[in-house]
């Protein structure tokens, strides 16, 4: 049984693993304060061409998601965020469970657009109703899709128009930025939002994201929400070797690259058996239509979600690769598509 259920099916890149045992017995500083973490955080300011950021990193992307807009919000204000996104779907009311109310709206193929940020605003006008106040997105999102630059720019200028805060979910953020169709740097992303975070969990890390705040009014008192919400680990040199051995060449990169590609390859042979996609997928979540009976055969040696009925003779599956997909098994699984479709 092969799985393409996730991209965290596997344990850590090896080097990761190697980087861990060789430090093992280094003596540290506590609570993120240690040698390993803060060099972690200026590697990633470097990868970033921004010195005047701050850095934090937090075990799970639920722990940031909850401890990020927790903290930037006052308790009356609210997040705007589209229908698919994580904090809406898959964090069992996280947010709402600090206070915060979530505005869904529908978005496009996954994605937020200026218009419906301006008709979130426009509709809660006074204090009867709860105040948007924070614009969450993906990147990649939760139906694979990215942001281009003009996108993420049209975005940013409505939030400053309205005086909102955007924060980016990086969760999947290195297959976003290692994507052939994307257009944005790490840079750039710094220069767009208020906040975002760079997913490690999914790209070769055992645990771990990078938070990275932008904004100067959000820095402050930022170690004591992570402390009050249970995230300030005590071995916090376990996610600061992890993310220096990710950030000291192009690892983190290479990873993100390995996977999207092993999803091109499935994509491509999915294109040419006429299967329909929910969306040409740019990066490593794909979302294919199949009859039920071939879904039935595949999941005799392979692990996927089924996420929902199409009609009567069809669902919707996703298929995600990572960075340590085995090419061996994408071609046994194109082999087994070709023959069953």
């Amino acid at each position: 049984m092969y799985s393409f259920t996730n991209d965290y099916s596997e344990g850590a890149h090896p080097r990761i693993l190697n980087a861990l045992l060789e430090t093992n017995l280094e003596q540290a500083a506590g609570y993120g304060l240690d040698q390993f973490t803060l060099e972690a955080a200026e590697l990633i300011k470097r990868k970033i061409g921004r010195k005047d950021v701050d850095i934090h990193l937090i075990p799970g992307g639920t722990q940031t998601n909850l401890i990020a807009i927790s903290a930037f919000l006052r308790p009356h204000e609210a997040v705007i965020a589209p229908l698919t996104g994580h904090v809406e779907v898959h964090e069992t009311g996280a947010i709402e469970a600090t206070g915060h109310k979530i505005i869904t709206k529908e978005g496009i193929e996954g994605k937020l657009t200026p218009a419906d940020v301006k008709e979130a605003v426009e509709y809660h006008a006074d204090e009867h109703m709860v105040k948007p106040k924070l614009v969450y997105i993906s990147n990649s999102t939760e139906v694979g899709s990215i942001y281009s630059k003009a996108e993420l720019a049209a975005l940013s200028n409505v939030c400053r128009e309205h005086n909102l805060l955007l924060f980016m979910d990086g969760a999947r953020l290195g297959s976003a930025l290692t994507s052939d169709k994307n257009d944005l740097t790490l840079e750039e992303i710094a220069n767009l939002v208020d906040a975002f975070y760079i997913g490690g969990t999914k790209n070769g890390a055992l645990i771990g994201e990078a938070l990275v705040i932008i904004t100067e009014s959000l820095k402050e008192d930022f170690r004591y929400h992570i402390k009050q919400k249970g995230a300030l680990l005590a071995k916090g040199r376990l996610l600061g070797i992890q993310f220096r051995e990710l950030f000291r060449d192009n690892l983190f990169f290479e990873l993100a690259e390995h996977a999207n590609r092993m999803a091109g390859k499935i994509q491509d042979a999915l294109i040419e058996l006429g299967c329909p996609l929910l969306l040409h997928s740019p990066s490593n979540q794909l979302f294919p239509i199949m009859p039920n009976e071939v879904i039935a055969e595949l999941a005799k040696n392979y692990s996927f979600e089924v996420q929902r009925k199409v009609d009567e003779d069809r669902s919707l599956i996703r298929l995600v690769t990572s960075w340590a997909t085995k090419e061996s098994a994408v071609e046994e699984f194109i082999a087994e598509l070709s023959r069953l479709m």
